[in-house]
């Protein structure tokens, strides 16, 4: 079962990559790109799957493949990511994705490596491409200026200009 489901995700991954020039483009409308993920790529994704065994794995594999593609879809670039980052900073407090963003988890972790959480991706992404200590990330982001040039640093997206 796990190797049939394998295939199918290597399946969908591999039209990811055969329509990722086409699909990426600012040009296409986000409705076009959803309709080509309802048409294409959920299909061969979720071919065979009546015969499945719905596990919780299962189903999170299957969930971190389509993130994967709307991912692609939503063509979020580096400086996107960092620029929402900055935004986070300057909020004032009692904001829910200030709150969200700051909140540590609480209760009985399962077992294996904790998952990484946005705040230390994005840590590390400033550590590594701008050089910002996470220690004072959040104080640097807060900086509208500061912010904006060392944003203007980082290269731009492939296909944005």
């Amino acid at each position: 079962m796990e190797h049939e489901i394998d295939r199918r995700i290597g399946a969908a991954s591999a039209v990811m990559r055969a329509l990722n020039r086409s699909i990426v483009v600012k040009e296409l409308s986000l409705k076009a790109k959803l309709s080509i993920y309802q048409s294409i790529y959920v299909p061969i994704l979720t071919y065979g799957h009546q015969r499945w065994v719905m596990t919780e794995r299962t189903r999170s594999r299957i969930q971190a493949a389509e993130m994967s593609f709307l991912r692609g879809v939503a063509g979020l670039s580096l400086r996107d990511r960092l620029g929402w980052l900055g935004h986070l900073a300057r909020m004032p407090s009692g904001r829910l994705p200030l709150e969200v963003f700051r909140t540590c988890s609480t209760g009985r972790q399962p077992r294996g490596r904790p998952r990484t959480r946005w705040r230390d991706y994005i840590s590390r992404l400033a550590w590594e491409q701008l050089g910002v200590p996470p220690e004072e990330l959040m104080e640097v982001a807060g900086e509208r200026a500061v912010w904006a040039s060392l944003l203007k640093l980082l290269p731009p997206r492939p296909g944005s200009e």
